[in-house]
């Protein structure tokens, strides 16, 4: 099996600026493993690597798709299993990178999807499906709003009696490391609270009115935290600061459940950020690749 590299963790920790980093030591290439940095035109909330950052590092899998466009994990896995093959053929390191568990474990395990059969149809609200999922899998990455995915798993489940998550038993596909960088909870809500900050220094007002006012409610848009929590302040129904503050909470609440899944789902070696000395992790992290 061969090597590659996948680094995993909450935004505002420095997943973005430790790809760049190993990339240039380690002769790697990125792949995006954000399920919503695929789309062109989702960049300030998704918190996509701007060009400058990239610094001539070469990105696979960010902004092609159009936001109108349909984009599932089946899909995804695909893609970067080619991305995968096509670095590794050309003697580089994949380095995946990116907090969407599902994608990420996808690509390194041996899982086949099935052809989707038909979901049933539920007349519970919302909140009664959701507390019957979280029944099934209490660290579901599915949001409590996208009630398409919650039917598709319980209509799994009626069907089958088995849950999605015990679907199969898959091995892994590669010989990978799996980084996941982490710091304490107070530290990480405090980066998060003044990344929310910067964002809305960057352009994310102008970003999601430009969303808002083409009337792009699609899967793509409804899915990270930033846009729709902006178009109620849009719609004259709340203040600025509400709607911020709801990003940040939000942005809080998710963050802990990525590392509730991750430590559940995956093996991963943690590592705790040094923010004063940066190096000094990017090192640390080296040792151990080198070791592994």
């Amino acid at each position: 099996m061969e090597k590659i590299i996948a680094i995993v963790g909450p935004t505002g920790v420095g997943k973005t600026k430790l790809s760049i980093e190993l990339a240039h030591k380690l002769d790697g290439e990125i792949i995006n493993c954000d399920s919503t940095q695929v789309y062109r035109g989702l960049d300030i909330a998704t918190a996509k690597v701007t060009e400058e950052e990239m610094d001539g590092v070469v990105h696979h899998l960010l902004s092609f798709k159009e936001l109108e466009e349909e984009y599932t994990v089946y899909d995804f896995q695909r893609d970067a299993r080619d991305c995968i093959e096509d670095i590794l053929k050309r003697g580089k390191t994949p380095i995946l990178v990116g907090g969407t568990g599902l994608y990420l474990k996808a690509v390194l395990y041996d899982y086949q999807f099935e052809e989707e059969q038909e979901t049933k149809q539920y007349t519970s609200s919302n909140e009664e499906l959701y507390e019957r999922l979280l029944q099934l899998d209490p660290y579901t990455q599915i949001h409590k709003n996208n009630r398409r995915r919650i039917e598709r798993y319980l209509s799994y489940y009626d069907t089958t009696g088995k849950k999605l998550n015990e679907k199969e038993k898959a091995k892994p596909l590669y010989d990978f490391i799996l980084i996941g960088l982490t710091t304490d909870r107070d530290t990480l809500y405090e980066r998060i609270n003044r990344r929310v900050d910067e964002m809305l220094r960057m352009g994310l007002l102008e970003e999601a009115r430009e969303i808002f006012d083409k009337k792009i409610w699609t899967k793509a848009v409804m899915t990270p935290i930033g846009y729709k929590e902006l178009f109620p302040f849009f719609k004259g129904e709340c203040t600025l600061e509400e709607s911020v503050a709801l990003i940040q909470k939000r942005s809080r609440n998710y963050a802990k459940r990525q590392y509730t899944w991750f430590c559940n789902q995956m093996p991963v070696t943690w590592f705790q950020v040094h923010f004063e000395d940066f190096n000094e992790t990017v090192q640390e992290i080296l040792q151990t690749i080198q070791n592994f």
